[in-house]
Parts: structure tokens; C-alpha cells; sequence
């Protein structure tokens, strides 16, 4: 199948499923391509889409629904073949914040749902501590399937499952994305920059501040760091007008 085939198949499938939530307009991004137009900041003006509240909660989690439909038993990048679960995400269709992590851990492959390990009670720990409850917030990851022996995603893996996690973004609209480590920050913001030098202050995608930050299963390694993470949280609070308990 040529790429204009491939656009015109996603274009419809789009519109139709659009038409079943008796929607009337679809969202319309601006291209992702170079890694300058991939990382905004906050002067940045936003993107076209639906506008917040467009869809009711019951619709987002239709789509998501479909979406995960989508993706299927899926085949298209090597990762299929070590994965057990495939790990689409959690959480409330009309979170606030969304945590995005890179890939599914052992735990993680097994249970079938993203950060349920040693990282991942930490993060539930973080998430608490924000005022906020796991049934709150999304949790999803760059890629739904398992890298062997908790390696890093490659290129084409992440380039091959990102769409899906975007598409989930843009179901979601939350009002702020913490990237957790710099798998997550690196590929969705399509830049190089270290997390160190990226965490601790917002920058944009599609118009969402985004707030990178260490991945909690760093934080194991190098407790030190959970103070900066709680400062970069800190921040993020602030945004949505939360206190601490």
C-alpha cells in the first residue's frame, strides 16, 4: 500500500468513526516532522483541535476504547514477538495530567497495565502525594509492548507505536503531560536534549504544557533526585491549582 492509500485509509476511518459520536468536525494537527516542529514552547501558538469539553466523558472513553480496538494483536514493530501483554494505559478519559513513560517493565508485561512495579508504586506515591488518586490521572507509555531486558526503545519501535499514544493525547486533552525520564521527553518532543537540562520547566506540545522529569525507577537508583522531581511536581500543581494535602 502507497503512503497516499495509507492517509486516505487513516482519513477515513477518522471520519467514520467521528460520524458514530455524532461529532461533527475532527481534530486537525499540525504536521510533526523535524524535531524543531516536534519541541514548542510556551510562546508557541496552539494547534487546531476539538475544543476542551467537546466530547463528553463517555465519547473519550469510546474512543480510546477504539483505539486500543486499533491496535489489535499488534504486529508492527519486533516488539511483538518477546511481549506477553500488550500495555495500551489507564486512567480517567478526562484526566488533567497525563504521565508518560517509555515502555512496559517485566511487572508491567505481565498485568497488562503501565507502572505496577517497584517504579511504579513510587509513581503512585507521587501521584498522591499531588492530591490526585491513579483513577484521576492517565498513565500511558511511548510503546505498549516490552523492550528484551528493559532496554530502551529503537527508532523504529517507538516510531511504529508513538501514533497511538498521540492519538490518546489527543482523545484525553489534559491539561499538562509529565514526561517521565528521557525516552518519553526525547521522542515526544522530537529533541536531544538531556532530561537534566530539560526537567524543571514547561515547555509545549500541541499547545499542552509539558513538564519533563526524572522516571521514577531513576529515583530508586538515585534517591537524591526525588527532591527535584517533587519541586518539578510542585510546579505542575501550582499550574492546576492544587495545594498538598
Amino acid at each position: 500500500m502507497s503512503d497516499k492509500q495509507e492517509l486516505a485509509r487513516d482519513v477515513r476511518n477518522l471520519l467514520e468513526y467521528a460520524e458514530t459520536l455524532g461529532m461533527t468536525e475532527v481534530p486537525i494537527s499540525e504536521a510533526r516532522g523535524t524535531k524543531d516542529e516536534g519541541r514548542r514552547t510556551n510562546s508557541t501558538k496552539p494547534t487546531d483541535t476539538l475544543k476542551r469539553n467537546a466530547m463528553t466523558s463517555e465519547q473519550k472513553q469510546a474512543a480510546l476504547d477504539a483505539l486500543c480496538t486499533e491496535i489489535g494483536d499488534c504486529k508492527r514493530c519486533k516488539l511483538c514477538d518477546g511481549r506477553n501483554k500488550l500495555v495500551f494505559g489507564v486512567g480517567n478519559p478526562d484526566a488533567e495530567i497525563l504521565f508518560v513513560g517509555e515502555a512496559p517493565g517485566r511487572d508491567e508485561d505481565k498485568q497488562g497495565i503501565p507502572f505496577v512495579g517497584r517504579a511504579g508504586k513510587l509513581l503512585t506515591d507521587i501521584i498522591q502525594a499531588m492530591t490526585y488518586t491513579r483513577d484521576e490521572v492517565y498513565i500511558g507509555n511511548i510503546c505498549k509492548c516490552r523492550p528484551p531486558s528493559n532496554r530502551n526503545p529503537e527508532p523504529d519501535e517507538v516510531k511504529s507505536c508513538i501514533p497511538f499514544l498521540i492519538g490518546q493525547a489527543e482523545i484525553i486533552e489534559p491539561k499538562v503531560i509529565v514526561c517521565l525520564g528521557s525516552v518519553a521527553t526525547q521522542n515526544l518532543l522530537q529533541t536531544e536534549e538531556k532530561i537534566s537540562k530539560l526537567r524543571g520547566r514547561f515547555t509545549e506540545w500541541q499547545g499542552i504544557p509539558v513538564m519533563p522529569t526524572y522516571h521514577p525507577a531513576f529515583l530508586l537508583r538515585n534517591g537524591t533526585m526525588k527532591k527535584p522531581v517533587w519541586e518539578d511536581m510542585q510546579q505542575v500543581m501550582k499550574l492546576l491549582g492544587r495545594k498538598p494535602a
